[in-house]
């Protein structure tokens, strides 16, 4: 029987009369890739604020690695890797400086952390830059910076907001490669994108959101059995599922 890394049951969230979140159940096994999907709107980001105990939820329960975030949330958050889609990172300290404030925090010894580091910093490509401003740095390196500084506590759970979005193709293979090096030792990751073909490429199980509920989950070969579309990309079985299929006559419309 697999272990569970992340479940929620029948979880809901509102801001006023917008629902977020509906009723969502999911069950994300330790060492899993799990991608969530969806339009803007679909509750993926404030399911990732759920998980890691940044929102309260109106009902329904939650647990991370048999923790529930409310009445745990520091051990939950010891546990958690995080990279937001737009890093917000301290300016006024350099890379380094950076690295070391977040080894810092986890209670990593200099001669533990330092070693991944600068491995970490030879794979992105930010060696010689370590010791610059992260004011000057670009949106790329301001995001190799925090997936590095994500993976310094050795976390069980990382999760990751559109993580690839500011990565050159090189560091974007590099990370792909890494997930599923990490998932092979137990570490989960819930990974939101709406770049379809990186979802295709890298998790092992995808979840649809839509207007905060559960469409429909399973691998991008069932997603597109299920969308009646099997021979087709994982675009066009999204888009159907999505009844977002008047996207081509839309887009013909503009132009001619």
């Amino acid at each position: 029987m697999l272990n569970m890394a992340v479940n929620l049951d029948s979880v809901s969230k509102r801001f006023g009369e917008i629902r977020a979140v509906n009723a969502l159940s999911l069950e994300i096994a330790e060492g899993t890739v799990y991608g969530l999907l969806g339009p803007n709107g679909s509750g993926k980001s404030t399911t990732m604020k759920l998980i890691m105990g940044l929102l309260k939820p109106d009902s329904g329960r939650i647990t991370v690695c048999g923790m529930d975030p409310q009445k745990e949330p520091l051990n939950v958050k010891r546990v958690i890797g995080y990279v937001p889609e737009t890093p917000r990172l301290y300016e006024f300290l350099t890379g380094m400086e950076y690295l070391d404030f977040i080894a810092a925090i986890h209670g990593i010894p200099t001669e533990q952390y330092m070693p991944k580091v600068n491995r970490f910093l030879k794979a992105f490509e930010l060696s010689g830059h370590e010791n610059k401003m992260i004011g000057g740095y670009s949106n790329g390196m301001k995001q190799k910076t925090a997936i590095i500084g994500a993976l310094l506590g050795d976390p069980e759970l990382l999760v990751l907001d559109e993580p690839l979005g500011g990565l050159d193709s090189k560091s974007a293979r590099i990370m792909k490669d890494l997930l599923h090096t990490i998932a092979e030792e137990g570490v989960t990751t819930i990974f939101s994108t709406h770049v379809l073909e990186i979802a295709e490429a890298i998790c092992d199980k995808i979840c649809i959101l839509y207007k905060g509920n559960l469409l429909t989950e399973g691998t991008a070969e069932e997603l597109k059995r299920l969308s009646d579309t099997p021979d087709s990309t994982l675009e066009e079985a999204f888009l159907k599922l999505t009844n977002s299929s008047d996207v081509r006559e839309i887009v013909e419309a503009l132009v001619y």
